[in-house]
């Protein structure tokens, strides 16, 4: 079984979905459209107040090579561009769009049946247009992933269908109903690349997943790999790890050691942008938690507020008590159920009081279980000291930046400290410091 050092066994949570079909949730009479919905510069507006707009529509152009558009996932009239909720927990940009039910549609893509017909500078092109960005959670634009610097060579495609973050499942339920575009989109990525070898990386709490895939993938250049269930698998430098035996050296990115890893919801997205002319405007997301009445995996237009969703699932049966945008160890926790859902939410979780309840930390007693469990080699109880004492020199030199902020050292920490948070804020700090130096020579 292939595995990485570290890591940890939270509870999975995730019967209450994993058996749940995907349906569609009926779009919203008004949607809310974040103009950055990615990493890198947000889009800008190439629409206004009053104007029409067609399910398909590109709302903004791109600022720059990391940058993707968005596209409007419905028909009907832009109400306004205002600054409103975002998952990131802050007020952004949003166009906020009227639905006319009306369900017009128009793209600037057109449907490709024989997609081997295309260039690789093609696909790349489509994926750009169509706003594609990892579903995974990361939402780095996914035409600048395809377009590695010159010299780097990529031999090896990983294809993420890990899902390791408790409670969520949509991408396992994208894997058994959708494998052939799945499939499909990931040799659109081998072919884009240049690739060859391709991997489907699937944790072995997913056996009817790996079945099916590996029935599909019978006889040909991809293999499907059975994982052992272990958080967080899905981290990409994890996967190369487990999966070629390389590993990416600190600062660096999977094309230092020729190796690529997309979600699978990425390509089954990239499947529909190239072979159906459809961009991205929609996603399955999976809404869950002990105190949601008809837990759900729902194929959702991009901004549909979380408010509706939970309606969709007969609300809950007591008074949410924490709402986070994705899984329990690296989701976003929420001030407002208003917030929309975007290319990268995986999932809303809602949790209970009993759940939510956290407990006052309290001191480090030097156990070293952070160190044990952190699958980065890092010592996250100095980083933590680093972060809360200011000392960015010292958290610089002790590679904070390489932290993925899985959360697997609060996970297993026993005086409860809030080490993933304070590192995640040093880390912030120290880029700052570093860019600051960079502008400065």
């Amino acid at each position: 079984m292939r595995r990485f050092k570290g890591g940890v066994h939270p509870p999975e949570c995730k019967q209450l979905t994993e058996e749940k079909p995907i349906r569609k949730a009926d779009p919203p009479k008004i949607l809310y459209i974040p103009v950055s919905q990615h990493i890198g510069a947000p889009g800008k507006p190439i629409v206004a107040k009053g104007d029409k707009v067609d399910r398909g529509q590109r709302l903004t152009e791109p600022a720059g090579f990391v940058s993707v558009p968005v596209h409007s996932p419905v028909s009907g009239v832009v109400k306004s561009i205002e600054p409103f909720h975002h998952p990131l927990g802050k007020k952004l940009d949003t166009i906020i769009i009227e639905n006319d039910g009306e369900e017009r549609f128009s793209s600037e893509l057109t449907a490709v049946e024989n997609w081997q017909s295309l260039s690789p500078k093609d696909i790349i092109d489509i994926a750009k247009s169509a706003g594609l960005a990892g579903m995974g959670g990361a939402t780095f634009p996914t035409h600048v992933k395809l377009s590695p610097p010159e010299g780097k060579k990529i031999d090896t495609v990983i294809l993420n269908g890990a899902e390791c973050e408790p409670y969520l499942t949509a991408d396992y339920r994208l894997m058994l109903e959708f494998p052939d575009e799945i499939i499909e989109g990931m040799k659109m990525i081998m072919y884009t690349l240049g690739a060859e070898n391709g991997f489907v990386a699937i944790e072995d709490n997913k056996p009817e997943a790996v079945k099916i895939l590996s029935q599909k993938l019978s006889g040909s250049d991809i293999t499907v790999v059975s994982l052992r269930t272990k958080y967080p698998q899905g981290a990409e430098k994890q996967l190369i790890k487990a999966l070629t035996g390389r590993e990416v050296p600190s600062g660096g990115l999977p094309f230092d050691v020729g190796a690529y890893v997309q979600n699978v919801g990425t390509a089954k997205a990239l499947f529909d942008a190239v072979a159906l002319g459809i961009p991205l405007i929609e996603r399955v997301v999976t809404v869950t938690g002990s105190i949601v009445n008809t837990p759900a995996n729902l194929l959702v237009r991009l901004g549909t507020q979380a408010k509706e969703l939970i309606s969709v699932c007969d609300g809950t049966s007591e008074p949410p008590a924490k709402l986070i945008a994705g899984g329990p160890m690296m989701g976003i926790a929420q001030y407002t159920d208003e917030f929309p859902i975007i290319k990268g939410t995986s999932g809303i979780l809602i949790l209970g009081q009993k759940e939510a309840t956290v407990n006052e930390p309290k001191p480090c007693i030097r156990c070293a279980k952070c160190v044990d469990a952190c699958p980065m080699n890092l010592v996250p109880t100095e980083l933590a000291n680093f972060a809360e004492n200011s000392d960015w020199e010292k958290a610089e030199d002790n590679h904070i930046l390489d932290c993925i902020e899985c959360g697997s050292c609060s996970f297993v920490c026993p005086s409860e400290r809030n080490l993933v948070q304070l590192i995640k804020y040093g880390k912030s700090e120290v880029t700052n410091i570093i860019r600051s130096r960079k502008q400065n020579g």
